[in-house]
């Protein structure tokens, strides 16, 4: 089982279409060369990075340096928004969970701070109501079509502007960015 650091070296190498190739992998369930959930945590991080994001990689949050308190999927700083990652890498649909989850999470951080769940296959009815009623809204909900759109057209960092923008204006997290970018 390759270390964090070893993922990171890996990634740092790939380029876009490496990127699209390495979500083509994901989408099939494919990814041999990576544990089971980390091909996209990994992809999402170093497609912000590739767009000129500042990003943390996935990292452990330690209580006195010893246990581990949590884990992050990744931090994404772009365009004045400071993210925390959640990614789920599963053949079913986003339940509750991972939402509630990285709500706590963000519970533990200034106010400015959001979150972002990237689903390789979408969020259950149960999901995108709990994000929607979150106080204040702050995680955004990210979908399979929305993330390839995005990479093939290197939109991370706007989509996640406009679905930031969108669910200020609407209070709604799961704006689904698809061909409404310039």
């Amino acid at each position: 089982m390759p270390t964090g650091a070893e993922y990171e070296a890996r990634i740092k190498t790939y380029n876009l279409d490496d990127l699209i190739r390495l979500w083509s992998q994901i989408q099939a369930g494919d990814t041999p060369d990576w544990d089971a959930g980390k091909a996209l945590e990994y992809l999402i991080i170093r497609a912000f990075q590739l767009e000129g994001a500042e990003v943390l990689y996935p990292y452990s949050v330690r209580i006195d340096e010893e246990e581990e308190l949590e884990q992050i999927d990744g931090a994404i700083y772009s365009d004045g928004l400071n993210c925390l990652v959640e990614c789920k890498d599963t053949s079913a649909k986003v339940n509750v969970e991972p939402i509630a989850k990285l709500r706590n999470q963000l519970l533990r951080r200034p106010v400015a701070a959001i979150g972002c769940v990237f689903s390789r296959n979408g969020f259950t009815d149960a999901a995108a109501t709990l994000a929607k009623y979150i106080a204040p809204q702050t995680i955004l909900l990210w979908e399979q079509g929305e993330i390839y759109y995005c990479l093939q057209n290197q939109f991370m960092r706007l989509a996640l502007l406009k679905k930031y923008r969108y669910c200020v204006e609407q209070g709604v997290p799961n704006y689904y960015i698809n061909r409404r970018l310039p």
